[in-house]
């Protein structure tokens, strides 16, 4: 009997497949530093520093956990109409909005398949269109990080089917213009809009989904509502993909902690964007004080985060520096962000212990 070659029976693009680069947990990341994980200022994730709604928490520990969740999402769909304003029969409840994306792939893309991607943006669109087989076309954003359309156009051929766009960006923090997407739609190409940061910025193009059935809009609760560890997402999108997509979704996709915590969440909406504020207002004094440094130039952003440029060659430096305190903020593998990395805003508390230490590196 020949030997067993398990590499003969994966799919050949899945081979040598590329991951994508995840965050470490607090326990690895305070292991590191030497410290307890008490004593870590993590802000890497664009997690939320006041956690979820206290009636998020009370549902989740009532959750009756020996029962599957509704397959139709009825509740959570009923629910978000309400708070999107959006009819019922546009939205549909994922696992997190990581897979809506996987949803969208396998929906739209085959093997051989082009996607356009906004380069510098979030990592999880290319790892997606890879993973489905499809190829990725990294268009390079304009010097202020805003999207260049006419390169876009440029890169557009049979092959391509989709286009990604965030906004506000991830993690230069600005926002695509609505007259942006309605040209982007006017390729005739499924358009993505991932607002995971919406509540942070207030800009939205969901009302356009009425009238192009090739627009996706993508949201989270990870951010705004502090749920990033349950992964519950959504998207809204017109009836005609969104029929498909809950055909195509695993049927107990959403579990049941998910369910109630959104559901208590949006009912304590008034609670978390009150959170939202506090998020902003720290946003811009840490934008105020970081321009105070020399050597360092933050990025004006919509988002819960900033981006900081450095001296060539300095970011790392600054990033090791301030992992050696305890103090994690997020990197990047783009060429075009080797001299930059992103800080997610927390507490007041962590801002200014944060800004000292970044004085000292500079």
């Amino acid at each position: 009997m020949r030997d067993f070659d398990m590499n003969m029976l994966i799919k050949p693009h899945l081979v040598s497949a590329p991951t994508y680069a995840a965050m470490e947990p607090p326990e690895i990341l305070a292991k590191k530093a030497g410290i307890s994980e008490n004593q870590i200022i993590k802000l890497n994730g664009n997690e939320n520093p006041y956690g979820a709604s206290p009636r998020a928490i009370a549902a989740v520990k009532d959750v009756p956990l020996h029962i599957y969740p509704d397959p139709k999402q009825i509740l959570i769909r009923e629910a978000l109409s309400k708070y999107t304003k959006m009819p019922m029969d546009f939205i549909v409840a994922g696992a997190g909005a990581d897979e809506l994306i996987d949803l969208i792939f396998r929906l739209f893309i085959s093997t051989g398949d082009k996607v356009l991607d906004f380069e510098p943006t979030f990592g999880m669109y290319s790892f997606g269109a890879r993973l489905a087989g499809g190829s990725v076309e990294l268009v390079q954003r304009d010097q202020n990080f805003d999207l260049d359309i006419g390169e876009a156009k440029k890169n557009c051929d049979d092959r391509t089917k989709m286009v990604f766009v965030t906004s506000p960006n991830n993690p230069t923090g600005n926002i695509a213009s609505k007259s942006d997407i309605e040209e982007l739609l006017e390729l005739n190409l499924i358009v993505v809009v991932d607002e995971a940061y919406y509540e942070f910025s207030g800009c939205t193009v969901q009302e356009l989904t009425k009238n192009h059935r090739n627009l996706i809009v993508l949201r989270t609760m990870s951010k705004w509502a502090g749920l990033a560890g349950l992964r519950v997402g959504y998207g809204i999108m017109h009836p005609d993909i969104a029929r498909y997509m809950m055909e195509i979704k695993p049927p107990y996709n959403v579990n049941v902690a998910a369910e109630v915590a959104l559901l208590a969440s949006l009912e304590d909406s008034e609670y978390l964007l009150s959170n939202v504020k506090l998020i902003i207002r720290e946003r811009d004094r840490m934008y105020n004080l970081l321009q105070e440094i020399p050597g360092v130039i933050p990025w004006p952003s919509k988002g819960n985060y900033i981006l900081c440029e450095f001296d060539e060659n300095q970011a790392q430096r600054v990033y090791e520096g301030l992992a050696s305190k305890g103090i994690f903020v997020r990197s990047f593998g783009s060429p075009r962000l080797k001299d930059f990395f992103r800080i997610a805003i927390g507490t007041p508390e962590q801002t200014d212990v944060l800004v000292k230490v970044m004085k000292e590196l500079v």
